[in-house]
């Protein structure tokens, strides 16, 4: 099992009451392809960040990839999370670093200092970096630097981290808010073929409900800091979708794109370099 959460209640911040998620039960099998969908603040970011364990909780547990990561060390729990990826929306990359090192750090958690130093000088794997960016034809901006490119190219590069780790979980954090159809449709494939071809779990959180739809074998539906529905694709109906987006007794479209939730802390250490 890749994420086990019982009962589990997530406060957005601990001087605040409001709680980000309520008494959600949830599990994901190793090798599940998930996608998460709601309302901007349902809290969907909230979500990906505990199964991280980027959040403490405020009741219920968790379970990440057979273990409990609240139960260990700080060094224990710094080793399971190098077995994870968190792609956040806005991705964390120095605006004056080169793209081969802003890729390659995301080999950091199974480096040793002196190797995550040396290539910041000179790149230790440039080939790696090159033929991930070549899945989201980014391959000419190897040596571009970071703040050269467009808020589209940023998110496809972070998301090049992920195809270079090793990690056996990808939580992916609204990859296409960024990209047109068409990127939009090849991002979510090579995302999806990674993770098949490592048999890695991945878990997406997306705004575009036809698009969650036609990718994702499984969708959760998540309103209010709760599951509403957690169903295969096939059984998710119009009626589901427009319950999850009513609002103040009126339904209303499911956005085509939104920006990160409210309260979301930032923390420190999971390979997308993101906290």
């Amino acid at each position: 099992m890749s994420f086990e959460l019982r009962g589990v209640s997530v406060r957005y911040s601990p001087v605040l009451p409001q709680l980000a998620l309520s008494d959600v039960t949830l599990s994901i099998a190793q090798g599940e392809q998930v996608a998460l969908i709601g309302p901007s603040g349902a809290g969907k970011t909230t979500l990906l960040h505990t199964f991280a364990f980027a959040r403490q909780l405020d009741g219920g547990s968790l379970r990440a990839l057979d273990a409990e990561p609240w139960g260990l060390s700080s060094s224990g729990r710094h080793a399971l999370r190098s077995r994870i990826f968190l792609a956040p929306q806005t991705p964390p990359l120095p605006p004056r670093q080169r793209v081969v090192t802003a890729v390659l750090a995301g080999r950091l958690p199974q480096w040793s200092l002196y190797k995550a130093l040396t290539s910041l000088f000179k790149p230790s794997d440039p080939q790696a970096a090159y033929d991930a960016l070549a899945k989201f034809d980014l391959q000419d901006k190897l040596y571009a630097r970071v703040d050269r490119l467009s808020g589209g190219e940023r998110q496809r590069c972070s998301l090049a981290r992920l195809l270079v780790s090793n990690a056996q979980a990808l939580l992916v954090d609204e990859p296409l808010s960024a990209l047109d159809p068409a990127l939009a449709r090849q991002t979510l494939d090579v995302l999806q073929q990674e993770a098949s071809a490592r048999r890695a779990t991945l878990v997406c959180s997306l705004h575009q409900v036809e698009l969650a739809l036609a990718h994702f074998p499984r969708i959760v539906g998540l309103r209010a800091g709760r599951v509403v529905f957690d169903a295969p694709r096939d059984a998710v109906s119009e009626q589901m979708i427009a319950a999850l987006y009513q609002q103040a007794g009126r339904d209303r479209e499911p956005p085509a794109s939104a920006g990160a939730e409210p309260g979301i802390v930032a923390g420190r250490g999971l390979a997308s370099g993101c906290y």
